[in-house]
């Protein structure tokens, strides 16, 4: 049986800040104003000090490579962290390009695999637990054409040149999306990886089956026909009523990880920003006024006490901050930096994975 963590109290990102009372930062290395060596310790969720015979240690891949902050206590007797400690391939380092490429995709996994630690699901490597373990495969398609993004059997393959900013704004165009993000691509290759655990390990009765086809569709439909029309035909009409993305409309497989990947971003940047200090209901946006009905469960679950208006109210905060975003990034000359529409069928979608992920 794959275990469940307890969940971390929020908030998930929360303002560092160092020994001499200097704020940090999450990919700090170290304190700009008294110049101590820091980094992430993701058992204590906290930036800590490096200080001599404290028991602590920088990952091997920050200090070979420089591409990760992350701590590891000496007591363990290992080398790589946590985040480090998953990743099956990476790149060819002898290549100068790879190391830089490398090290932006690490930035965007540990992000990821935080807020995961943060909801309380356990992420063990496939070293240690080879039929239930998370494994990273970072290759390059220029080294071999033949691999593709994706999720297979607890392994996500992520292409490096996806860090290359032109790739991967070509991707996007070419491909017609919204945005096209890192941290996007290991959010939703994770919420394949956690749907194969809920699937295979987790208690799944017909009960939560029969929620999720109600709201996200029959999984059983066949995948490789479902997505060869969908490249040969695009989204039906009036898609976003129903969906967060085009390209959510393929599967329900995809729709999932679309809208997981959308819910483990709600998350961090909401907790982000309180951990900052934003007052989110002092923003000067109308209340978002979702109606009650999109904070229901399927009838077949029950929601804890009050979860369902705790979840609106969470929803509605996040339109209000989205908003306010996209405004700021206007004024700024850039595009929108949240360019989706939460839809009632959306918002539903989104309140059961609050629920499958323990939070009412």
């Amino acid at each position: 049986m794959w275990q469940r963590l307890p969940p971390f109290p929020l908030t998930l990102m929360e303002r560092f800040v160092c020994d001499c009372g200097n704020t940090l930062f999450f990919e700090n290395w170290k304190c700009l104003r008294c110049s101590r060596e820091v980094g992430y310790d993701p058992s204590a969720r906290m930036m800590l000090t490096l200080e001599p015979g404290n028991g602590l240690q920088r990952c091997a891949n920050g200090i070979r490579h420089g591409v990760c902050n992350w701590l590891e206590w000496t007591r363990y007797g290992k080398d790589l962290c946590l985040s480090c400690r998953l990743n099956r391939t990476i790149p060819n380092l002898d290549n100068p390009r790879n190391v830089l490429l490398w090290g932006r995709m690490e930035t965007a996994k540990r992000r990821l695999i935080s807020t995961l630690l943060g909801l309380g699901i356990p992420l063990p490597t496939m070293a240690e637990n080879p039929r239930q373990g998370l494994a990273f495969d970072i290759v390059s398609v220029r080294t071999d054409p033949t691999k593709t993004m994706g999720h297979l059997n607890n392994v996500i393959t992520v292409n490096l040149e996806e860090a290359d900013d032109t790739y991967r704004q070509i991707n996007r165009e070419q491909l017609g999306e919204s945005s096209r993000t890192l941290l996007g691509h290991f959010r939703h290759e994770s919420g394949h990886f956690i749907w194969q655990r809920w699937v295979n390990e987790w208690p799944w009765d017909d009960v939560r089956r029969t929620a999720f086809r109600e709201r996200f569709g029959d999984e059983r439909a066949d995948y490789t026909a479902s997505l060869k029309q969908h490249y040969d035909k695009g989204a039906p009409q009036g898609w976003e009523q129903s969906f967060i993305s085009a390209y959510a409309t393929s599967h329900p497989w995809e729709d999932w990880a679309e809208t997981w990947a959308h819910y483990l971003q709600i998350v961090e940047a909401l907790e982000t920003s309180e951990g900052l200090g934003l007052e989110i209901d002092r923003i000067a946006l109308p209340p978002a006024g979702f109606p009650a009905e999109d904070g229901e469960l399927p009838p077949m679950l029950k929601p804890a006490p009050g979860a369902n208006e705790q979840f609106l109210e969470w929803l509605g905060r996040w339109v209000r901050l989205s908003t306010a975003l996209n405004e700021i990034s206007a004024s700024l000359g850039q595009p929108a930096l949240y360019p989706y529409l939460v839809s009632k069928g959306v918002a539903q979608k989104l309140r059961l994975i609050q629920w499958l992920v323990g939070r009412g």
